[in-house]
């Protein structure tokens, strides 16, 4: 799997994994990959995602549902979004509980995740996927796919944590930087406040994934230009 925050070739990267890749599902996404890294950002057809898991060990852990929602620039396109609950390989801790607030019995009745894949994958196909904290994403939807179909997936992603980071180092400046000045915080409610966005019940992966989508939305208003090459984003 490719390292967090590296600065790859994704068009080559696609291609690559194209070729190493044996499972239809995975295949599909990759022919779909969006590869035009000079696509204005206003072009670009975008999809929130956000999982709720059962803590925050990539190798050790698992999904406990999931959320998405289509948009671009401009709209969000809930008629669209999608929301699923799973039945994780692990147990549920109760410190997990608090926080998604998905009970045992929720998830004992709820399918396992490769009853999801197909559908999940067809809704990030032909997207540029958005997310808020790149690894969670990237991590665990690898290892869920690796543990049931024996392959996983690698994608681009806008990182709203990322260009919030970005944004807060600009505002801060270089002196800021000599003496350490510490960043305020870039988590999604803390950020969404910088742009007088409302506030929504937090970990609820649809509402997470829609306030990941308005957090972009602000950031490219405030920030970029609606013809912004989608490669100056992506990570």
């Amino acid at each position: 799997m490719a390292k967090q925050g590296a600065k790859l070739d994704w068009p080559s990267r696609y291609q690559q994994l194209l070729k190493l890749s044996k499972q239809p599902l995975i295949q599909e996404f990759y022919i779909s990959a969006i590869n035009d890294l000079s696509m204005p950002i206003s072009d670009v057809p975008m999809v929130a995602l956000d999982f709720e898991t059962t803590g925050l060990n990539f190798d050790g852990d698992d999904i406990v549902s999931v959320g998405l929602v289509p948009f671009n620039s401009k709209r969000i396109f809930c008629k669209y979004s999608k929301h699923w609950i799973v039945h994780p390989r692990q147990k549920l801790a109760e410190e997990s509980i608090v926080i998604h607030g998905i009970t045992h019995s929720e998830v004992s009745e709820a399918p396992d995740f490769s009853s999801i894949m197909e559908p999940l994958l067809a809704a990030l196909k032909g997207k540029v996927i958005v997310v808020h904290f790149a690894p969670i994403e990237r991590h665990f939807l690898y290892q869920a796919l690796q543990a049931r179909l024996g392959e996983g997936l690698e994608f681009a992603v806008i990182d709203t944590l990322d260009l919030e980071t970005r944004a807060l180092k600009a505002k801060q400046g270089l002196l800021g930087r000599l003496f350490n000045s510490k960043l305020d915080s870039v988590r999604l409610a803390d950020s969404r406040i910088r742009y007088s966005l409302p506030a929504y019940q937090n970990h609820n992966a649809l509402n997470d994934a829609i306030a990941t989508a308005e957090l972009l939305q602000a950031q490219l208003a405030y920030h970029y230009r609606s013809d912004t090459p989608l490669g100056e984003l992506l990570i």
